[in-house]
């Protein structure tokens, strides 16, 4: 029959990990180190909250088993414990978008309007082989340094009013950024139909793309 004890730890160690998910704010910094490492101040103000709050969260997902950290001087950089984490999260996401109204509900709101054409990794691959479109990506740029999809262009979304003239007229546009609940690629694809522009986003993003073991490159 086992023993009722050690089956009685066994789960409660499996919920101490679901209880480390179970805060939106240690989502959205998992969401961010699927990016790349980054800094204990990086994060905060990424996420948007001070040192101190953001700190308590990574020692509780550090507790978990989630992420890792090194020292770099006085500094503290975090990263995922590993692909399976990231892959956990999006798992987390995913279900809770197909099972939860409030949580459809909420990125649906979050996203917008569901007025932009997407495209699925294939068809991004299959069009970049033929130079049918060209990707940008419109995370920050020290995202893209991390790591891209191969080929594809950095510019921000805050700086891509100002640097249309160096994207070709006659190339269709394809836009990703962080994964399937980015709105970066949204607004991207919105702001480049208003300027007349043939756009559309990749339907996921580069979470999900290096979770599918698809090519990286990194700049150097």
């Amino acid at each position: 029959m086992g023993d009722a004890v050690a089956k009685a730890e066994l789960f409660d160690s499996l919920a101490r990990v679901g209880k480390a998910l179970g805060s939106g704010t240690r989502l959205e910094l998992l969401d961010l180190l699927a990016q790349r490492e980054r800094s204990v101040e990086a994060l905060a103000r990424a996420a948007g909250v001070g040192i101190t709050t953001c700190s308590a969260h990574l020692q509780t997902l550090r507790q978990a088993g989630l992420v890792a950290t090194r020292r770099d001087g006085t500094k503290i950089h975090y990263r995922l414990a590993g692909a399976d984490v990231a892959a956990l999260y999006a798992l987390l996401r995913d279900v809770a978008g197909t099972h939860s109204a409030q949580a459809a509900a909420a990125r649906d709101s979050y996203l917008g309007a569901d007025d932009t054409e997407a495209v699925d990794r294939d068809e991004l691959q299959r069009r970049l082989a033929t130079g049918q479109v060209i990707a940008v990506d419109v995370r920050p740029a020290e995202e893209y340094t991390a790591g891209h999809i191969p080929g594809a262009l950095s510019i921000p979304l805050e700086q891509l009013t100002d640097r249309l003239s160096e994207l070709p007229d006659d190339v269709e546009v394809v836009a990703y950024c962080r994964g399937a609940y980015c709105v970066l690629a949204h607004d991207a694809v919105r702001l480049l139909a208003a300027r007349g522009r043939r756009a559309a986003r990749l339907v996921d993003g580069m979470l999900e793309w290096r979770l599918a073991n698809l090519p990286v490159d990194a700049a150097t």
